[in-house]
């Protein structure tokens, strides 16, 4: 009977028919896919059991890395290309949905013109008559060391920080694993977030919460406590702020800790709905963790830093020429730019006659005037003398309206900045550089101007 209903799920014959068959009781797990479209045609009894599947039907039209890693995409461990029929290929892996090392097995079997991967995975785990206390705690270990060094050869701090959080949240079976930073402005912000396969990600819709929203969150952190909701229900009454945030999330049991830097809480980290019989074991682990969470934002810091330092003009601090390319390179094509170019105009006189250090307070005063009237917006010194504004999601008025505040900062600290502007709706029709280079020209104009009306000589200027 089992035969029978094996084959007609599948419609598999011949070799796949005879090897579906025969690991089907086997007591360790075994599934076969299709090389060529990653599609898991079949698990064993035990397969089937462990992954929640109460028949091989349920298997159609999903993916191997979807169901056996819940992953998005295909592994980057996939051993596929390593695979001849009649030979196997072994290696070891840690799951963190089953929470299990693996001794794997694969090969490969053809049918006609179709490839089939053939895995057997044998457990490999410490064994299960040891203390539960000893187990819990070496799982512990094993969990987070294993996360840890798959994380720490991510190339980048923001990288490294998005694998952990994959892998805990897989290993503790929740649907999102996500981080909260305080922002400038003491609100918080979710700044990092994987979410399992199904689950609708949030980290759009959670910028800029206001203080009230996680304030009794905060109180238990300060106090040496954590977050730990069974039932989101529980907490409609006593604190509706968060409710009504988690509430429309799908959120039904959540586990939080906070994140320490330099003995300061800056943020927290956590779990939506991890199981609620391992609610402790969820804390256990996020607790175990959070020193990786600590060094790795340091690390993130220290790498800003240098990079800030780097895309800034070391006196001015505005962005350099790096930086401004970076900027356009960033641009959406199907958005408009405002550009403004300004020149500062007398510069040369000012360092020949009262000496660089007036020459120097002229430029810092021309970027400071910048800074008050195009506050928020991207400024870069591109040359000695030379200073550009850039923004999309902005309007033509907005730009004169920012042009006429500017040149009232500049007259009111006595400041020449010959300037010039363009605007254009979407860049798709008129480029990035001829923009710059209509508001440069502009520029020139404004400037030739000044020197008429004053009867000055430009050339010693």
């Amino acid at each position: 009977m089992e035969r029978e209903r094996i084959q007609n799920s599948e419609g598999a014959s011949g070799h796949v028919q005879a090897v579906q068959t025969f690991f089907y009781d086997l007591n360790e797990l075994v599934y076969m896919t299709d090389m060529d479209t990653d599609e898991l045609i079949y698990l064993n009894r035990i397969g089937l059991e462990r992954y929640g599947f109460d028949s091989i039907r349920d298997l159609k039209g999903r993916k191997c890395y979807e169901v056996l890693q819940n992953n998005h995409e295909p592994c980057s461990f996939c051993t596929n290309s390593l695979l001849t029929p009649g030979k196997f290929e072994e290696w070891r892996i840690y799951n963190p949905i089953l929470r299990q090392h693996f001794l794997l097995k694969d090969t490969m079997i053809r049918e006609g013109e179709k490839r089939y991967r053939v895995e057997i995975a044998l457990d490999i785990s410490e064994s299960e008559n040891r203390s539960a206390a000893l187990q819990n705690y070496r799982e512990l270990e094993r969990v987070a060391n294993e996360g840890i060094r798959h994380a720490l050869e991510a190339p980048t701090p923001d990288e490294c920080i998005n694998t952990f959080l994959e892998y805990l949240g897989k290993a503790l079976k929740g649907d999102r694993a996500y981080i909260f930073e305080k922002n400038e402005g003491g609100h918080d912000d979710n700044t990092y977030e994987w979410v399992a396969c199904g689950i609708e990600p949030q980290i759009d819709n959670l910028q800029d919460l206001p203080p009230e929203v996680c304030r009794v969150w905060y109180r238990s952190f300060e106090s040496g406590s954590y977050i730990s909701i069974p039932d989101l229900e529980n907490i409609r009454e006593e604190d509706p702020e968060m409710y009504e945030v988690l509430k429309p999330q799908g959120i039904r049991s959540i586990v939080v800790v906070p994140i320490f830097l330099d003995r300061e809480i800056i943020g927290f980290y956590g779990i939506d709905n991890p199981p609620i019989d391992a609610l402790e074991y969820t804390y256990n682990m996020l607790n175990t963790v959070s020193h990786f969470f600590t060094s790795t934002m340091k690390r993130r810091r220290l790498v800003r830093q240098l990079q800030d330092l780097s895309h800034r003009d070391s006196f001015t601090m505005l962005g350099n020429r790096l930086a401004m390319r970076e900027y356009m390179d960033s641009l959406d094509p199907s958005m408009g730019l405002a550009a403004l170019y300004g020149d500062i105009t007398g510069l040369k006189v000012m360092n020949d006659t009262y000496g660089h250090q007036a020459g120097d307070k002229l430029i810092l005063d021309a970027c400071d005037c910048l800074r008050s009237a195009f506050d928020k917006w991207h400024l870069f010194r591109i040359g000695g003398d030379e200073l550009l504004v850039l923004r999309q999601r902005t309007t033509e008025e907005e730009l004169k309206e920012r042009t006429d505040r500017l040149r009232e900062e500049l007259e009111a600290k006595k400041v020449v900045l010959a300037v010039g502007t363009a605007f254009c709706t979407e860049l798709s029709g008129c480029g990035a550089d001829e923009v710059i280079k209509t508001a440069e020209k502009r520029m020139y104009e404004d400037k030739s101007r000044y020197y008429r009306e004053n009867g000055l000589d430009r050339r010693k200027r």
